[in-house]
């Protein structure tokens, strides 16, 4: 869960550092305010699981907010991409999320 915290502190921090290079990588915005908002709930979702991950053994809460920000992101990833409304670029995180949400679940049922 640590690396999806600071992946997600990055990358939602990273449009408020550049917007030259956020739109380099993810293609030209139109409601920039929209991609400042998400990336400023993104970061703070990644020190939220941080703190959480930082307990021998997770909350549940904290396992709850890992798992479906991987899917709440994945899902939107894939389905905007596959519609052309955003970069393709967007489904190699959709990847990432989903090996995340993955290694969480074989991490909480350890069979």
């Amino acid at each position: 869960m640590r690396l999806q915290a600071g992946y997600y502190v990055a990358t939602g921090i990273s449009p408020l550092v550049s917007r030259r290079a956020f739109e380099a990588v993810t293609g030209r915005k139109q409601d920039w305010w929209l991609v400042q908002m998400v990336g400023l709930l993104a970061a703070t979702n990644g020190i939220a699981i941080w703190i959480g991950s930082t307990k021998s053994q997770p909350s549940r809460e904290t396992v709850a907010l890992a798992q479906l920000s991987a899917v709440s992101f994945g899902v939107i990833d894939v389905v905007y991409a596959l519609r052309r409304r955003i970069s393709p670029v967007y489904l190699l995180d959709a990847l990432f999320e989903a090996a995340v949400f993955l290694a969480i679940y074989r991490s909480c049922h350890p069979e």
